[in-house]
This record gives C-alpha cells, sequence and structure tokens, in this order.
C-alpha cells in the first residue's frame, strides 16, 4: 500500500527457459530447483521447439524451418500444442510443486493472457505462427497478487478460437513490456551458453556489456547472426519499452551463482 502511495513498483523477474536446458532431464531438473528458490514475484516463460521437433519425426512429420522459425501448418500446430501446452508446460509445472512453488500452467489463451494474429503473409508463409498484440497484465498480475507464478508456454490465441505458435523469446520480452506498467521488471533469459559470445565454440568468450551501438557493430562484423538476433532483437526492444534490466546467460545465473553473463541496456 505505501509503495502504491510513493509512486513504487513491487519487482517481478521474467525468465525464459530453452535451448537445451529444456531437452535436457537433469539439466532442467537443476534449473527449476533454482528457479522455485528464487525470491520475489516471477513468471516462467518456456519453449520446447527440439522436443517438438522430435515428436514429428517419429510421428512422421516432417518439421520445416525458414530462417529459423518454424511453418507451422495445421498437424504441426496440434503437435506444438500437445508438447509445448500440454507434456512440458505440466511436467514443469509439477517439478515447480514438487519444490513449493505455486506454479500456473498457462497458454497465452487462458486468462485472455496473451493475445496474437495469425502472421501475415509477405515473403513467407509461416502457417498458423502467431504474432503478439498484446497480454492481458491485469489479469495475470491477478495469478501473481494470489501467490501463484504464471508459466507460459510458446502457444497464444487469436481470440476468435485459433490457437497460433509463438516464438518463446517474443513471448517473454512482449509479457515483460505488458507487465513493467504494474512492475518493475528485470529480464532473463537462459539457455545452455553462458552469455552472448565472441566465439561460440569458447564459453569463456562472454561479452559481458551490450549497448545499442555495440550491438549494431557486433551485428555489422557477423559476431551477432543467425538465431541470436531475433533474441537479441526481443531483448532491445524490451528496454525500450520500459523493461528495467535484461539478462541472457546460463541457468545458474538467477541465483547469482554464475558470476559471467551479458547484461544489455539501451
Amino acid at each position: 500500500m505505501y509503495r502504491e502511495i510513493l509512486g513504487m513498483k513491487d519487482k517481478l523477474t521474467i525468465v525464459k527457459v530453452g535451448g537445451n536446458v529444456i531437452n535436457n532431464p537433469e539439466a532442467l531438473e537443476s534449473f527449476l530447483s533454482d528457479f522455485a528458490a528464487l525470491k520475489g514475484k516471477k513468471i516462467l516463460v518456456h519453449g520446447g521447439g527440439k522436443r517438438a521437433t522430435q515428436l514429428a519425426a517419429d510421428l512422421s512429420i516432417e518439421a520445416t524451418m525458414i530462417n529459423g522459425r518454424r511453418v507451422t501448418d495445421t498437424p504441426t500446430l496440434e503437435i506444438v500444442t500437445m508438447v509445448y501446452a500440454g507434456l512440458l508446460n505440466k511436467n514443469i509445472t509439477a517439478t515447480l510443486q514438487k519444490y513449493h512453488c505455486n506454479a500456473l500452467g498457462l497458454s497465452g489463451a487462458d486468462g485472455n493472457s496473451i493475445q496474437a494474429h495469425k502472421r501475415i503473409v509477405k515473403d513467407v508463409d509461416y502457417g498458423f505462427a502467431g504474432d503478439v498484440d498484446g497480454i492481458n497484465a491485469t489479469n495475470i498480475a491477478t495469478f501473481i497478487e494470489g501467490g501463484m507464478t504464471p508459466v507460459f508456454c510458446a502457444i497464444t490465441h487469436d481470440t476468435k478460437g485459433q490457437l497460433l505458435n509463438t516464438n518463446a523469446d517474443t513471448i517473454a520480452s512482449t509479457v515483460a513490456v505488458g507487465m513493467s506498467e504494474k512492475y518493475e521488471v528485470s529480464l532473463i533469459y537462459t539457455f545452455e551458453k553462458n552469455g552472448v559470445l565472441t566465439s561460440v565454440d569458447d564459453d569463456t568468450s562472454v561479452i559481458t556489456d551490450i549497448d545499442s551501438p555495440k550491438y549494431a557493430e557486433l551485428k555489422a562484423y557477423g559476431i551477432i547472426a543467425d538465431g541470436m538476433l531475433p533474441k537479441m532483437e526481443n531483448c532491445f526492444d524490451a528496454l525500450q519499452k520500459g523493461v528495467s534490466k535484461v539478462i541472457i546467460g546460463n541457468p545458474t545465473v538467477i541465483l547469482n551463482k554464475q558470476q559471467l553473463f551479458t547484461t544489455l541496456t539501451l
């Protein structure tokens, strides 16, 4: 109450987990244990693309990727919904409950939390890929203030009954921006590397601080390229729209166990 009177915001940490962490049961268990121990209000966003690709292969459904993004036809949408919103999301929430974190597994359709539209066809038709329009910050805050920890998968909806496959990094940054109206938000992207690297083969070559001019330089020299580009674009977009801090590193960074990571600033 006093914080509201003084115009102060509670802190909220939003963590996105993906990459090989999701596909490694031991690494995922360790991460979820640390995430559960993280103090304060928090949200978890998870991907799971490799697991979906494996299931598609098991079912003899070929996964099509263009520019690092999945083309989502009807069979693929069914698979990613089963994997993201079902198997992975519920295993993650169950494990968090094991560590006494009252997790609430959600897709964007649940509580009308994340609204999106089918990506407009320009050069490439990505099928049922969704681009986010906005979030329902009030409903998400209700979950948080009720003592729950939202766990979002990479499935959104168009408010007309259509589920959509949406990039998990984009969901994390969009939720962070939307919730920054109500909270002081820190956004943490975790994956198997220690941060943004000058050499992908050297885990110690972490670039510890990147601002907008340095990002442009690293991109021009091809040091930041391929799949890291959309992640970085999401990060800087979030900073420009009110997110307080963005960190990229391996999962240990959420409890400050690892001092080697990348901090992004404007």
